[in-house]
């Protein structure tokens, strides 16, 4: 087993970064090299604008490279429940957001000949309980009558032949979803922003920032630029100068493991449908099928902000039970990789995006950031260059957790109450 993503050692690494010190005069300054940064940095390039975008690591680094693969449309909510906390109006610019979103990645994939896998799949969303078919059931009518029909409401029987499991009592689909390589998307993202004249700097975390005369000065360890605008795109990652971020953005892990490649006859045991799936417990499991029939299997296994290798060991047994518990037929099957990663969750778990004291965002993905990043990221590489404002999150309010300062000191205890939510509900 090696402790690494999946999407980090299955594909080509980005061998265009700038060497050299960071230096020179921008129109604008992107930090953060995952989708979102990258999508901003494509298109703002596109655009005719003088992009630097600089990545604390390389880029992928962080939820981009370290997810479950999935993109997914609909929201982390019921839609019903984003109706009354959003109104009804915004709730469906935002469901709809997410079908564009996966729009948005299929036609870059196409328009930038990325080999990342790209497929329209459709999702499953698992009832893990009786009752909890009954709420998906209550969903789907809503959804599938005011925002998406292309959508069914399958019974456990009629769930038999998209997987084999009889942990689950029945399911939505939803058929526009996809699922692809991240890592290769990742790679050719980057490719693409510099070709059309990005410069990216990797290893380079923002350390100090400071406006002067409406220009900012963005210090790195290697070096210091200026720009007219700062677009932050580091969501679960945030670091350094950006408080305001850090105080809204609370990073908890999510986990996952990467099976050897599955037989044929594993395959049809296990997921005959080969869908992205999603299980409805506060706690609960997602998975699908690699592109080289692995079986990728991941869940917030723990409350936990951190992921490194022991975290993540720790984690891969948690996820290895639960595995064996919805597929016994796989009890003991090797895992060729265990990995782990944060995810960039907001109070509300709905996402932001606008501009504040100065500066463009766009983060707080909650778990919806592989499909809505790069979407998000291309809107508002838009704004920033002057075009109309397609921002669904428009004037969303976003105030700060209580208590918090950037180190979720609370995640155990958050944790504890979803496992008794998932005992009683």
């Amino acid at each position: 087993m090696e402790f690494k993503s999946y999407w980090h050692a299955t594909a080509p690494r980005f061998a265009g970064g700038a060497e050299g010190p960071v230096e020179g005069k921008f129109d604008v300054a992107v930090v953060g090299g995952g989708f979102t940064g990258l999508s901003a940095a494509r298109t703002l390039a596109r655009e005719g604008a003088k992009v630097a975008l600089l990545e604390a690591r390389h880029v992928g680094y962080g939820a981009s490279g370290r997810n479950g693969g999935h993109l997914n449309n609909g929201l982390a909510h019921g839609y019903a429940s984003a109706k009354q906390h959003l109104g009804e109006d915004r709730a469906k610019a935002l469901y709809r957001a997410l079908d564009d979103s996966i729009d948005t990645i299929e036609r870059i994939v196409a328009d930038e000949s990325i080999p990342c896998d790209f497929r329209r799949s459709g999702k499953l969303k698992l009832a893990s309980k009786p009752k909890h078919f009954e709420a998906i059931a209550k969903n789907f009518e809503v959804v599938n009558r005011e925002v998406d029909s292309e959508t069914a409401l399958l019974t456990a029987d009629e769930l038999r032949p998209e997987i084999g499991s009889h942990s689950f009592h029945g399911a939505m689909l939803s058929k526009k979803s996809a699922m692809m390589h991240m890592g290769r998307f990742v790679t050719g993202m980057a490719e693409a922003a510099t070709r059309h004249g990005a410069t990216i700097f990797e290893e380079a975390p923002v350390t100090a920032r400071t406006k002067s005369g409406g220009q900012w000065l963005i210090e790195t360890p290697r070096g210091q630029l200026s720009c007219r605008n700062v677009f932050v795109a580091t969501d679960a990652y945030t670091e350094g100068p950006f408080d305001h971020f850090k105080r809204r953005i609370v990073p908890v892990g999510s986990f996952i493991l990467a099976t050897r490649p599955l037989s044929a006859e594993e395959v049809a045991s296990t997921m005959p449908g080969n869908r992205t799936c999603v299980t409805s417990l506060n706690i609960g499991n997602y998975f699908r099928l690699s592109d080289d029939s692995r079986l990728i299997f991941g869940g917030r296994a723990r409350f936990s902000a951190t992921s490194d290798a022991a975290s993540d060991a720790i984690s891969g047994r948690i996820l290895q039970q639960s595995l064996t518990e919805i597929f016994p037929q796989l009890a003991g099957i090797e895992i060729d990789y265990c990995w782990g990663g944060l995810v960039g969750m907001t109070k509300d778990r709905f996402p932001r995006a606008g501009e504040v004291d100065g500066l463009y965002y766009a983060m707080g993905y909650s778990g919806h950031g592989a499909q809505l990043s790069t979407h998000l990221g291309a809107i508002m590489g838009e704004i920033i260059a002057g075009k109309p404002d397609r921002n669904p999150l428009k004037g969303l309010a976003w105030d700060a957790v209580p208590g918090y300062s950037g180190k979720p000191w609370f995640l155990p205890a958050v944790g504890l109450y979803y496992k008794l939510l998932d005992r009683i509900q």
